[in-house]
């Protein structure tokens, strides 16, 4: 004898939401930093500059710059011109540029973006409604 299945018809609301209200603040810090390229900055294969070669906005001396997290970015410029991402590896200890094609005298600026500082709010909670399902048959 064969399995007898039930067979239903039926209609479905979709669900509503409303209200909600989330506030976001964003405030972003940027830290900038200054080296002059020297001799012995210039090795066989890239340009190394230690942290302790850089000063930083205030022309303060530096021992170490800044670790990134994952919302932070940084740029290079050389003599004023910004440098592609992926020429550059930055460390707590250095800034490697990948070229020895640079002149000694040469200015560099580090710039470091971080975006750290990233908090939201939900004052007021959304309603959901659930849907109305209707069997018509």
């Amino acid at each position: 004898m064969p399995v007898i299945k039930p067979v239903f018809t039926a209609t479905a609301s979709a669900p509503v939401s409303t209200g909600g209200a989330v506030t976001t603040t964003v405030t972003p810090t940027v830290t900038r930093f200054f080296a002059t390229i020297t001799a012995a900055m210039i090795g066989a294969t890239d340009t190394t500059i230690p942290a302790a070669s850089f000063v930083d906005d205030a022309d303060g001396t530096v021992t170490a710059l800044p670790a990134l997290t994952g919302s932070d970015f940084f740029n290079v410029y050389v003599n004023g011109v910004i440098q592609q991402q992926s020429l550059s590896t930055l460390t707590t200890a250095s800034l490697v540029l990948a070229t020895v094609d640079i002149s000694v005298g040469v200015p560099v600026q580090l710039e470091i973006n971080s975006f750290g500082d990233v908090t939201s709010t939900i004052s007021t909670q959304p309603t959901i409604s659930a849907p109305t399902i209707t069997i018509t048959s």
